[in-house]
């Protein structure tokens, strides 16, 4: 060790960190709600259905047919989700669902406004996703889910856009108030065409937040590659070093 330093200046420097890392404690947090046909569904949506079509005991294999709508569960939202033509999200690189997240307290708040999200701006600087804590998970396949939860002001989701980030994640139903499917536009829907249209993507339905820690995480949320796609069902998941 003691002649490979000299050899080479800071080589055991980065030996011992290497080592370091490599007897450092790895924490995989879920953050993904179970998929079955009882979840929460956004109002005016299908409920998921898993149908049985081959058992072990008549076929000799199990198979379920999936039915379900792109944005059941803890899903991912593309641009094409509310823009003609935008990319969908078979169009981004898988590197585009991975990266360095913080958690954002805003259980207390009635919204999460730009003075609030401010006080984070230089751990925003440095992380690709920022995923906000409403408590909403609590409330998840309760009538009371669909509530009022705080959501971005417009002003603070336009800031937001002014760094790079890839994706912001909430543990509640939507970016946005829930309006009705036949009412979705740029008006009910602005905090989706504020961040949609400059492609940082928006993860719903995630739980599990308040299990997170106060430092920077690994988060993943990587979608079925499915062609077109405008949203896709995720595992999502936070890697955590201690």
């Amino acid at each position: 060790m003691t002649a490979l330093g000299k050899n080479n200046p800071g080589s055991a420097e980065k030996i011992n960190m290497v080592m370091d890392l490599v007897s450092m404690k790895t924490t995989v947090i879920d953050l993904t709600q179970t998929l079955n046909g009882d979840i929460s569904v956004y109002p005016g949506t299908a409920a998921p259905a898993f149908d049985v079509i081959n058992t072990i005991e008549k076929d000799g294999f199990a198979e379920r047919k999936l039915t379900m709508t792109s944005h059941s569960g803890t899903h991912i939202d593309a641009p094409s989700h509310i823009f003609k033509n935008a990319k969908s999200l078979d169009q981004f690189p898988p590197d585009k669902f991975i990266g360095k997240a913080i958690l954002i307290h805003c259980e207390d708040k009635e919204e999460i406004s730009l003075n609030y999200i401010k006080t984070f701006e230089d751990k925003i600087a440095r992380v690709d996703f920022i995923l906000f804590y409403t408590g909403w998970q609590h409330k998840w396949k309760t009538k009371g889910y669909f509530g009022d939860c705080p959501t971005l002001t417009g002003e603070a989701a336009k800031w937001l856009t002014r760094f790079n980030l890839k994706g912001i994640g909430f543990d509640s139903f939507s970016s946005d108030s829930v309006v009705s499917s036949e009412s979705a536009n740029s008006e009910t829907l602005p905090i989706h065409n504020i961040l949609l249209q400059n492609e940082v993507l928006l993860i719903e339905n995630l739980t599990n937040l308040d299990k997170l820690p106060g430092s920077v995480f690994t988060f993943q949320c990587l979608p079925l590659k499915i062609e077109n796609a405008d949203g896709s069902p995720v595992r999502a998941i936070a890697v955590v070093n201690e």
